[in-house]
């Protein structure tokens, strides 16, 4: 008998038709694949579970019982936890706070800590997860917070665990700390919904599988004895895909940036590299390695102790991101929700923030000109949205990417574009668009830093490959070298080497 079931769920928000008419259902002890390109309903579905958002039809059966939610609150006491991609953690807080919050142990209405971090401390070694209940949150690096919401569904004893896109931060042995904790909560008999784009993770993980697209049940496998990752593709985007990657040869030009020696707080040891004019050129490492670091001290986010940088020949003068944008220095950052988009505001306003001062004069905001540039870009980069209007938040993952994407292209003399994880929890037919994206700017003659934890990625599109360990550049490859085995040992750190990473 099914232990989870799905029965005729439908979700309309206003100008879009989420969910329509999905049923499906999940036996005791399985993990369940849930795919589809971003905005394909699976987020939408997984809020219903939740109680975050309540269906307009239909009905969420668990262990033979109709669930009825109110709220989250609710959903909880069901049993059942979503790990969102979204993390959902304090940072003022610490560890321990996180995974015991709303439930402190107490005495006569005082919070008995130590008692709390021994416990959290021990849930925590017991699942193999190496962090210190006492740290705060805000002081963990993405992956290691990833591991923390995770530990949320150890601590909580959920019947129903929905995790989604989990390994998006992880690195691969935080990867398979993860999978193994997977395999204990099948063996106690839990549900698992495992969302992701990452196929191979899919067919390695899971006991059956439901595809989504445009909002309604695609296909839905109870076992993937028989069933082929192509298959799978053509059953979230509706056409074949052969070549995701879509690598094409360009003609470069000059170096257009050049970086001397830079280094700082988080970056010790000096780096230099340069890219040039319609060049892709890929930065791999661990989580860790110092690649991210490394692209804040070139768009000045983090503030230089040594070095220069050039973009075509001209010095740059790089006090903060300000002046790196009017040097034609641009970064997307890793951390969409944070870092990017403006939540709360619509689409026009998020393209349109940084290059809002062409289009003011005297003091006097041009409405117009917003308007034209916001519907420019959602029409080049071809941004699924019912409106202009619509709030970024309503929109997916890749479609957000799109947004970000346009507000640095709506910018006047750009001439270098760093775009770090570009695709971390994004659909394989939304990478493909990006790719291409990213192709076209490097054809026009810009130089594109694309920063990847994917291998499969930077040997997919880049040109070249700088490869980082322990905050240094440890190897360098061009496009007729790339193997994976020689660039996973570039990344490997060597014991001998000391780290050049701010601790």
């Amino acid at each position: 008998m099914s232990f989870l079931e799905f029965s005729h769920i439908s979700k309309t928000y206003p100008g879009v038709k989420a969910l329509s008419d999905v049923s499906f259902s999940v036996e005791k002890g399985a993990v369940h694949g849930l795919m589809g390109e971003n905005g394909a309903g699976k987020s939408t579905l997984i809020r219903v579970l939740s109680g975050d958002q309540q269906a307009d039809g239909g009905e969420i059966t668990i262990d033979g019982q109709a669930q009825k939610y109110a709220s989250t609150r609710d959903a909880f006491h069901a049993g059942v936890i979503v790990i969102h991609q979204e993390l959902q953690l304090v940072p003022e807080l610490t560890v321990a706070e996180n995974l015991r919050l709303g439930r402190f142990p107490a005495n006569a209405g005082v919070i008995q800590a130590r008692q709390m971090f021994s416990e959290v401390g021990e849930k925590l070694k017991s699942a193999g997860i190496d962090i210190d209940p006492r740290r705060k949150v805000k002081t963990l690096s993405i992956g290691e917070r990833q591991m923390v919401e995770i530990a949320k569904a150890i601590m909580l004893d959920a019947r129903v665990i929905a995790l989604d896109e989990p390994t998006s931060s992880l690195s691969s042995r935080e990867s398979e700390i993860l999978f193994a904790l997977i395999e204990r909560l099948r063996a106690e008999g839990k549900v698992i919904l495992y969302i992701s784009h990452r196929l191979d993770e899919v067919f390695r993980l899971c006991d059956s599988l439901t595809v989504l697209r445009d909002g309604k049940l695609a296909a839905h496998h109870a076992s993937l004895r028989d069933v082929t990752r192509e298959q799978v593709v053509a059953e979230m985007v509706g056409r074949e895909i052969s070549n995701v990657w879509g690598w094409r040869p360009r003609k470069l030009g000059e170096v257009r940036l050049k970086v001397d020696g830079i280094s700082g707080e988080k970056l010790r040891q000096p780096a230099s590299f340069d890219v040039h004019a319609g060049e892709i050129l890929g930065f791999f490492g661990l989580i860790g390695a110092g690649r991210s670091e490394l692209m804040r001290l070139v768009y000045a986010a983090d503030a230089a102790t040594t070095g220069k940088i050039t973009v075509d020949g001209k010095p740059v003068r790089s006090a903060d991101p300000h002046q790196a944008i009017r040097s034609g220095i641009v970064l997307c950052s890793e951390d969409r929700k944070h870092d990017g988009i403006i939540q709360g505001r619509s689409l026009e306003e998020n393209i349109n923030i940084s290059s809002r001062r062409h289009h003011t004069r005297f003091g006097i905001l041009n409405p117009q000109k917003e308007i034209e540039v916001a519907e420019t870009f959602i029409k080049k980069l071809k941004v699924r949205t019912p409106s202009r209007k619509q709030d970024i938040v309503n929109l997916s993952g890749g479609n957000q990417q799109k947004v970000i994407l346009g507000r640095w292209l709506s910018e006047e003399g750009i001439r270098v574009l760093i775009v770090d994880e570009p695709t971390r929890g994004i659909d394989v037919g939304a990478k493909s668009e990006i790719y291409h994206i990213l192709y076209q700017l490097a054809e026009d003659g810009m130089a594109i830093v694309v920063v990847s934890s994917e291998l499969p990625e930077v040997m997919g599109i880049c040109d070249r490959i700088l490869v980082m360990c322990g905050g240094r550049i440890s190897g360098e490859l061009k496009r007729d070298q790339f193997a994976e085995q020689a660039i996973l040992a570039a990344a490997l750190p060597d014991k001998k080497t000391p780290t050049a990473i701010a601790s």
